[in-house]
């Protein structure tokens, strides 16, 4: 009587998911949480993903045996507790991690960074000692921090490869291209702005000169739209009223970046994604900026590029906050008995 309701096409949107098919093993760690349950169905719905191994301190048998019923061909493992880690981290080829506690009303990411930092230090070191030569994924907020604590963690281990160290701030180019597309009537879909310099307040720098397709704004306009970049995820959090932080808008850039990673490493070319990585192109030791992915990881790094004066004026104005926060986890993980 009713037809069969259709399978969702490969391509959700964007570079979401692809029509190829690669059998990577991708790890979630923090699956149960409010980013890691529907950041896990974006992966189990992706023909890239062959096997999905989900990790958390609680519930996480549950999810998986909810998402294993799904007719997409990912094998889904679910994963609880401590001495399950390094089981669900062997043959890992991609670790992604949301991990940790959300922000709350009046929150900072920085206010995160004691239970966060802890977390995302003891993570970091069951990769380095169970699947060294994946692909790091951090999610986990202050990324300005929990990225350089990863880094040194696998420094200690002697199998750091800041090629496949990456801080996830996607959700912030995600962000840049709806906020862009309102103002001029775009399809967000086909919107493009790099946004470079960490993630978190005004270390979001959004390069809307180098926007695809070219856009222009008067000048009290554009500052007014890069201040709601900048202070989304405040947005969020105020909106819901402490019931927790961005998580499906996170969902879905950590899906997008990682298939992207999955695209390149699968020899996919041209594949370009801003991240949060060990740099080399300003005073900051990480930075993010845009980056051509390959099988290895950064194939290369595209650098700034050309800025307005208005956007050289943000890069020179987040320095001390980003130098602070990258001191903050390299500290930490110093300090670590």
């Amino acid at each position: 009587m009713f037809s069969r309701i259709a399978r969702p096409t490969a391509t959700l949107v964007r570079s979401l998911s692809t029509s190829s098919q690669h059998n990577a093993k991708v790890a979630v760690l923090g699956a149960s949480g409010g980013i890691g349950q529907p950041l896990s169905l974006l992966l189990k719905n992706s023909p890239l993903v062959s096997e999905l191994s989900l990790y958390d301190i609680a519930h996480t048998p549950g999810v998986a045996a909810d998402l294993s019923h799904i007719e997409t061909r990912a094998t889904v493992t679910g994963y609880m507790g401590a001495d399950q880690l390094g089981a669900a981290l062997k043959g890992c080829e991609v670790v992604v991690i949301p991990a940790g506690v959300p922000r709350k009303p009046g929150m900072t990411r920085d206010d995160l960074f004691n239970t966060n930092a802890t977390i995302v230090a003891r993570l970091a070191d069951a990769c380095a000692r169970h699947c060294p030569q994946a692909m790091i994924c951090i999610i986990s907020n202050p990324v300005n921090s929990t990225i350089p604590i990863t880094s040194e963690v696998m420094k200690k281990h002697g199998v750091y490869n800041p090629n496949r160290v990456f801080g996830v701030t996607t959700l912030d180019i995600v962000r840049a291209n709806t906020f862009v597309a309102e103002l001029k009537g775009l399809d967000p879909a086909r919107v493009n702005v790099p946004v470079v310099g960490g993630h978190a307040g005004k270390t979001i720098i959004p390069l809307i000169s180098r926007c695809t397709p070219k856009v222009e704004f008067p000048a009290d306009q554009l500052s007014a739209l890069t201040g709601r970049i900048q202070e989304a995820g405040t947005e969020v959090v105020k909106a819901k009223a402490g019931a927790g932080s961005a998580t499906l808008s996170m969902a879905y850039a950590g899906a997008r970046f990682t298939f992207s990673l999955l695209d390149a490493m699968n020899g996919k070319e041209g594949v370009v994604e801003c991240a949060f990585v060990r740099s080399e192109e300003t005073e900051c030791k990480y930075f993010s900026t845009p980056l051509l992915l390959g099988k290895n990881g950064i194939e290369k790094n595209l650098g700034l590029g050309k800025l307005s004066v208005f956007e050289e004026k943000l890069v020179a104005e987040a320095m001390d906050e980003l130098k602070g926060s990258i001191k903050n986890g390299e500290d930490f993980v110093a300090n670590m008995k």
